[in-house]
């Protein structure tokens, strides 16, 4: 079956049932692993190898997680586990396979190092820091009064210990899996150096976050980096893989189906952020704080479990008109940051 939508073209019209592994190419399985959020699942993949099978992303550290992967790995031996980027639904398992199977863990430098560093950074309570960060965007009174009572959701809430040692993931390189050779492209914005994993002569493109069909994965701003600017990492990596973004690619993403159509998709992810970006400088007629503006950015206010997701992609949005010399940001006694269209 096939559903259509625009240029891109989806050769499942539905994803598998979770937990139940789905081959979508010779020696390749989707296993489709469910999150607790509003995104309620995560993409992984299972290659095929002579002697085991190594995992693409793994999903979170549940004990409903890891009795998914017993039953859908069977007795086959995983050899290897390659994770695309940080993030807890991506890495969250990965230190269990390691030590739990004797897998060699694949991750891009930084991602491991951010990984390996959070794990151990456990929080009872929001750090000055974060506070001071959440103030400058603007958070309201009555949600900063509430996080700073609550125990913050932690990295190690559902990312298992992760032994020391990792084999490095590094742009411009190759790896075999599944028989076949890839081109390793990292990726910025959504995570820092963020692995794709391009197939040698043929059509595969395991995207991880980085090529999403159709939703925009989460460019933020955090205390740990507020003067970042992922926007602009975004819209660079956007430009970089247009050389081979080619419309014969069957992009394997990390969420939603898998996809082809991707030419056009990279297009509209830069328009969809080039807009907001349009949109913002227009509503930046006098000065407003991050959350302020959501509106021009989501085209709609947010609350409840979004609020914060919407908080660091508002800031980032912000701070890259500034970077680019579009708006000015200006520091109130309250230490909320105000932006101003330059």
């Amino acid at each position: 079956m096939t559903k259509e939508q625009g240029a891109l073209r989806y050769p499942w019209a539905e994803p598998p049932a979770f937990g139940v592994p789905q081959t979508v190419a010779d020696g390749i399985e989707w296993l489709r692993i469910p999150l607790p959020m509003a995104l309620d699942h995560v993409n992984c993949w299972i290659l095929s190898e002579d002697d085991g099978v190594t995992i693409v992303d793994t999903g979170l550290n549940t004990s409903k997680t890891r009795d998914m992967w017993r039953a859908a790995l069977g007795a086959r031996r995983v050899k290897r586990v390659l994770v695309t980027h940080h993030h807890p639904d991506h890495v969250g398992l990965a230190g269990w396979f390691q030590a739990e199977f004797g897998a060699e863990l694949l991750m891009p430098r930084t991602g491991w190092l951010m990984a390996r560093m959070l794990t151990l950074d456990v929080q009872e309570r929001p750090v000055p820091e974060t506070v001071a960060y959440w103030k400058a965007a603007g958070m309201a009174e009555d949600i900063l009064a509430q996080r700073m009572s609550e125990r913050p959701f932690n990295f190690a809430d559902g990312v298992a210990p992760m032994p020391l040692g990792y084999t490095r993931l590094a742009d411009q390189d190759m790896i075999q899996l599944a028989g076949r050779w890839w081109h390793i492209h990292m990726g910025d914005g959504h995570a820092p150096e963020h692995a794709t994993l391009w197939e040698e002569g043929g059509p595969l493109v395991l995207g991880g976050d980085q090529l999403l069909p159709s939703i925009s994965p989460n460019l933020g701003i955090y205390a740990t980096e507020p003067e970042a600017d992922p926007v602009g990492d975004w819209l660079a990596s956007c430009e970089r893989f247009q050389g081979f973004a080619t419309e014969d690619k069957l992009v394997l993403p990390g969420h939603k189906l898998p996809f082809t159509g991707l030419p056009v998709r990279m297009r509209q992810m830069m328009d969809n952020h080039r807009h907001a970006l349009d949109r913002l400088v227009v509503h930046l007629d006098r000065p407003r704080t991050a959350v302020e503006c959501y509106i021009p950015v989501f085209g709609r206010e947010i609350g409840g479990s979004q609020y914060g997701f919407a908080l660091v992609e508002a800031m980032a949005h912000c701070m890259h008109l500034v970077h680019t010399g579009r708006a000015e940001r200006r520091i109130s006694e309250d230490g909320a940051w105000r932006f101003v269209a330059a």
